[in-house]
């Protein structure tokens, strides 16, 4: 093992710890010790602790963030790097080579040394613009994810803690950031809580499993763990290699092959996706013609003709920045747009309006929380309509039962994990049981228990009827559950295709 008969990097002896307004600890006595070159590959079920772990070995807690904590010892880097789940929370400049620049200015670099050093770190995470410089808010959410990268690099921390870096990148994306880190972390200390591992699976020196009361359960080799502690993985419901497979065929890609579909409480006749097929008396669900999604004077998306039909599963697919979140905003009309476009039959109106017929997602959970608590925030989304508070409660208790939410229904949104907020964000859209889906990587940070039990709900409502539109950058989630696939490329839907059964 890397690291073996070296100092120790990083540790802590019996930790416990709790947040305000929770009765139970999130550690009881946890001891961890990492040695200095290891790469370590943190994984457990969402809400186990990974994130706050990091969190308190990189020293962010509780200097920076004061959460309750007790240890006996606790061992920190003098120069922690650590990369968050989410991006946004990690800038401080408004342009890239500012964000860069203001890593270089606390390491006292010389001015004229700057402009070379940025384009190097930006070059490296695979981020090229003119002069290197532009607007952070105007780039995608997996774009900010490599900017990230890219400023904590330019620290050359002693230890990285790195905490999902890949979960908003393409393959592509995620390739390159691991080669990357690979390259230029040889000798460093790795803490990394990722749920894509197969990059990375073969290269950690150890894998550490939480259970999903924050106890380590297993720790070793990742041959050692996969092996000898599969029926826990799979019991905790955490990513192993493999699991897809184990999984088999869904039912989704058994019906591209040609058997019915349920629409409402009727069967319809047979069709065939991969012919395109569907009943003339069905209207599509959404119609675009010379469809364009703007920002400012700029056209940032542009469809010649598109159509979904209710029973489709759409996967949106493309490299990150290409505009696949850009249509999804375009089709709630969050953005300006011109050209042609048809909900349900009738002119799409304002946002409002079309929240009628279209529950969306977006990528960033965050943008769709209004209230104080889980269950209020799911019950949030029923307000004003016809059903009773009686009616509303039981769906909103319901809702939180099938997202692995009711233990959690009187915290606080922003005090759940990644994975927690994302599970909220898709409970909170689909609570009011509109006909059309828009979902903006709907299965980000999620372990695998909850993917699979996300993905089987979501398949449940495409068979009575219900038109999905997902962007994904998972090929297991296109190739085993969508109907047809849409290829984003540099601004424009450049392919509508349907999904072969092979």
């Amino acid at each position: 093992m890397k690291g073996e008969g070296n100092a120790q990097a990083v540790g802590v002896t019996n930790l416990r710890c709790k947040f305000p307004g929770e009765k139970a600890l999130v550690f009881q006595g946890l001891s961890l010790s990492v040695r200095q070159g290891e790469k370590v590959l943190l994984l457990g079920p969402s809400g186990s602790g990974k994130s706050t772990l990091l969190h308190i070995l990189s020293g962010l807690i509780p200097r920076s963030v004061e959460i309750p904590m007790k240890c006996d010892d606790i061992q920190v880097p003098e120069q922690p790097g650590i990369v968050f789940q989410d991006p946004d929370t990690q800038f401080c400049m408004s342009y890239t080579d500012e964000e860069i620049a203001f890593v270089l200015e606390n390491r006292n670099i010389p001015r004229e040394q700057m402009p070379a050093l940025i384009h190097q770190y930006l070059e490296q995470v695979g981020l090229r613009f003119e002069h290197n410089r532009v607007l952070i808010q105007s780039m995608s959410q997996g774009m900010k994810q490599r900017l990230a990268m890219a400023s904590i690099l330019a620290m050359e921390p002693d230890v990285l803690f790195l905490d999902e870096p890949t979960a908003l990148l393409d393959d592509e994306g995620t390739s390159q950031v691991w080669d990357t880190v690979k390259q230029i972390a040889q000798d460093k200390t790795l803490i990394i809580v990722e749920h894509k591992i197969n990059e990375i699976v073969e290269w950690v020196d150890r894998i550490i499993v939480l259970s999903p009361e924050g106890n380590i359960v297993a720790d070793g080799p990742a041959n050692q763990v996969f092996t000898d502690e599969r029926n826990m993985l799979r019991e905790y419901g955490i990513w192993y290699p493999g699991v897809w497979e184990e999984r088999g065929q869904t039912k989704a890609q058994a019906l591209v092959t040609g058997e019915s579909i349920r629409y409402g409480a009727a069967e319809t006749e047979r069709m065939d996706y991969r012919q395109g097929r569907v009943p003339a008396e069905l209207q599509p669900a959404l119609d675009m013609q010379q469809f364009t999604g703007w920002r400012g004077k700029t056209p940032y998306i542009q469809v010649e003709q598109a159509k979904v039909w209710h029973g489709d599963w759409v996967g949106i697919v493309g490299v990150n920045g290409a505009g696949k979140s850009s249509l999804l905003l375009s089709m709630m009309n969050i953005l300006k747009t011109t050209g042609h476009y048809v909900v349900e039959g009738q002119s799409a109106g304002k946002t409002e309006q079309l929240a009628d017929h279209i529950a969306f997602v977006f990528q960033n959970p965050e943008f769709q929380f209004v209230t104080n608590s889980v269950r209020d925030e799911v019950g949030f989304s029923l307000l004003g309509g016809k059903r009773t508070a009686e009616e509303r409660g039981v769906q909103t208790d319901h809702m939180l039962e099938q997202f692995g939410l009711t233990a959690l229904s009187g915290r606080h949104p922003y005090q759940l994990s990644m994975g927690q907020k994302r599970r909220l964000s898709v409970a909170s859209a689909l609570v009011r049981e509109q006909r059309i889906l828009l979902l903006d990587e709907p299965t980000f940070g999620q372990d695998a228990r909850n993917t699979f039990a996300m993905l089987s709900q979501l398949e449940r409502l495409r068979r009575e009827g219900t038109a999905i539109v997902m962007v994904t950058h998972d090929r297991e989630i296109v190739k085993r559950y969508c109907t047809r696939i849409w290829t984003v490329n540099e601004g424009r839907l450049t392919d509508a295709a349907l999904v072969s059964s092979s």
